[in-house]
């Protein structure tokens, strides 16, 4: 049931005293942030950057009227809601998180009143369950429909045998797609700091599109050529970087690249690998990536790079500007995670 005291809105000022940090929101409402034992310059970068792009928050007191943990709404729209016997999944658009709800709750009657169409702000916890449904008016429109440009697919040209070996010259060796995969896992961001232009890889539970979008520009600059796979399911993926230890998915994005593959039957050979350091430490194939994922029934889709989201349709981000917004938006989640009781990934009962 929603906390009838749970406060929410944009914050509007933010100042400090002896006793800690204080936030004021759009409906003029103060709120005391307990920051006892946690850097008070980090709280303040955090809450000034989600001031500044107008970011609401929800905050929930102790009894004590403290606020422990800052939690960021997703501003979403509906897309699946699915009855599960008594508990109920909900996915979103533009969100790969899947989460849940109680039927017959507070949260579950919003959901079903404002349905699809409606912008939300949806508070989710770390146990991926609906805290708080109520209507958002964002402070940006959906992107309009743009599909990826028509491209001329590099498999095209290898129906001509004397092209094999063209098609094989695309491919990197292994330890090329290693590099590849460092030259993006080190972007990886502190936790507790967050500095931009860093990828928050250690935030596994949603902004996906973002990373992979960032994380083929890194590669493209570098001389590289990938690609993308999407994956489709109930996706429940275990990581270390969640402090309940799994993240739940209805779908995920990760870049790929084409491997050189000796064999002794087939002199070019080749494999599609996918690059995601949120779960992994090394490429891996596309059936290791499924398979850690929680759904063997889940689908498997191939992309362009130049495909960012498939929401409305699908569109492309080519500057890069949705991007960065979807990166400093996670930026944000895993500092405040990281700045809670929680505390920094990755975690140890894991």
């Amino acid at each position: 049931m929603a906390n009838p005291n749970a406060l929410f809105g944009t914050i509007t000022g933010i100042t400090s005293d002896e006793r800690g940090l204080i936030v004021t929101l759009s409906d003029d409402v103060t709120a005391r942030i307990d920051v006892e034992g946690r850097p008070l310059a980090a709280y303040v970068r955090v809450l000034e950057d989600l001031q500044r792009r107008k970011r609401p928050v929800y905050l929930e007191p102790d009894a004590e009227g403290l606020i422990r943990d800052v939690l960021l709404p997703k501003v979403v729209q509906v897309d699946k809601i699915i009855d599960q016997g008594g508990r109920v999944s909900v996915t979103f658009v533009n969100s790969q998180v899947r989460a849940f709800v109680k039927l017959d709750s507070d949260e579950w009657r919003e959901l079903r009143k404002w349905g699809k169409g409606r912008w939300l702000a949806v508070t989710i916890n770390d146990r991926f369950e609906i805290l708080d449904v109520r209507p958002f008016d964002p402070q940006f429109e959906l992107p309009p429909f743009e599909p990826p440009p028509p491209r001329l697919r590099w498999w095209y040209w290898c129906w001509w045998p004397w092209r094999w070996w063209w098609c094989w010259r695309r491919c990197v060796s292994p330890q090329r797609a290693q590099e590849l995969f460092d030259l993006c896992a080190t972007t990886t961001c502190d936790p507790l700091t967050v500095p931009p232009p860093c990828i928050p890889f250690l935030y596994p539970d949603d902004g996906c599109w973002g990373r992979a979008h960032e994380m083929c520009r890194l590669m493209i600059d570098d001389g590289a050529s990938p690609r993308k796979v999407w994956i489709d399911g109930s996706l429940v993926t275990p990581t270390k970087n969640n402090p309940n230890c799994v993240v739940y998915w209805g779908w995920h994005v990760a870049p790929t690249l084409c491997v050189r593959r000796w064999r002794w039957w087939w002199w070019f050979g080749h494999q599609e690998q996918v690059i995601d350091p949120s779960l992994f430490t090394t490429p891996v194939s596309q059936a290791t990536w499924k398979s850690v994922q929680g759904d063997p029934a889940a689908t498997l889709t191939r992309s362009s790079r130049d495909l960012f989201a498939r929401w409305a349709g699908s569109y492309t981000d080519p500057t890069y500007v949705k991007t960065n917004i979807v990166l400093a938006d996670y930026r944000d989640a895993l500092q405040l995670r990281s700045l809670g009781a929680a505390g920094p990934p990755p975690y140890a009962n894991c």
